[in-house]
């Protein structure tokens, strides 16, 4: 009963973390002010209303996170502060079906850092879907040459190799990271002020940009670092696909921005293929705790 509640609490906070995650793009886009603003004012939201966060978490119990767990989290934290720096540049560089197309990719990434460095050899079915993931972002990418687009669709791939950087260590390290994610700010934060005192904060719409990092940012990092101590990662992975999805419908409603014609097919096989492969290793998952009950039966 115990392990079945632990796996709907799990499903429930990692649906949240996903579905906040969907308006991180809108929010920026809305926010209409120079990359380096944006990534001012989102950075240094996200870092303030953490610290207030573990402060209060701190003062009623004494089980709250570190905020970075020794080497490893030092260097989680940096990868997600590279993500944040590409994230951005990617989001004024590059259409967000692309962005959010090619940031699905990284489980790709994630999967063949785990075959090198953690020795976790991939069943020969997810190599196959790695392939056609690899095929997926290629059509992506060829749709966008010649069109000034290329450069952004660089730093989504660099995005999501920084990510799987980052999930690969977290868990070969077992440490909690709930708090890494959101401290490694400081990184992209610290630049975007360097580079502001240089040529001034340029935004129009300040409050969209302030509500994402107080409030989108903090709910969606936590939501989605916690969710893997109660549900597989094939669970997760999958509610990270709400923002491929949706992210692009928030922004062709709002802004009506069409995706092309080799975006919609690059991106289509990437779901498709994600989505397959996930649903494969969740029955993969069951059918061996089944045949784990029946060889050891309590």
């Amino acid at each position: 009963m115990s392990s079945h509640h632990d796996h709907q609490k799990g499903v429930l906070i990692t649906a949240i973390g996903g579905l906040t995650l969907t308006v991180d793009i809108p929010l920026i886009r809305l926010a209409d002010g120079g990359a380096w603003t944006i990534l001012l004012l989102r950075t240094g939201t996200t870092f303030i209303a953490a610290m207030i966060i573990w402060s209060v978490w701190r003062a009623l119990s004494r089980n709250v996170p570190p905020l970075i767990p020794g080497w490893s989290g030092l260097i989680v934290a940096i990868c997600y502060g590279l993500t944040s720096i590409s994230f951005v540049t990617a989001v004024f560089h590059t259409s967000t079906a692309d962005l959010v197309f090619i940031l699905a990719f990284n489980t790709v990434f994630a999967g063949l850092l785990s075959w090198i460095f953690l020795r976790e050899r991939p069943r020969a079915v997810t190599v196959a879907a790695m392939l056609v993931m690899i095929l997926g972002v290629l059509v992506i990418v060829g749709g966008s040459v010649g069109t000034g687009k290329l450069f952004g669709d660089f730093m989504a791939l660099c995005s999501a190799f920084f990510i799987a950087v980052a999930i690969t260590i977290s868990r070969a390290s077992g440490k909690d990271m709930g708090f890494t994610s959101l401290i490694g700010v400081l990184l992209p934060l610290g630049l975007a002020t360097f580079m502001v005192t240089g040529e001034g904060l340029h935004v129009n719409a300040p409050w969209w940009i302030i509500f994402n990092g107080a409030v989108i940012m903090p709910i969606s990092f936590f939501c989605l670092a916690a969710g893997p101590k109660y549900i597989s990662g094939p669970e997760v992975a999958m509610f990270y696909l709400l923002e491929t999805v949706l992210a692009p419908i928030w922004v062709w409603l709002i802004f009506a921005e069409t995706p092309t014609r080799n975006s919609l097919i690059g991106g289509g096989i990437l779901i498709v293929t994600l989505v397959a492969h996930s649903l494969w290793q969740l029955h993969d998952g069951r059918k061996r705790r089944g045949d784990l009950a029946v060889h050891h039966p309590a």
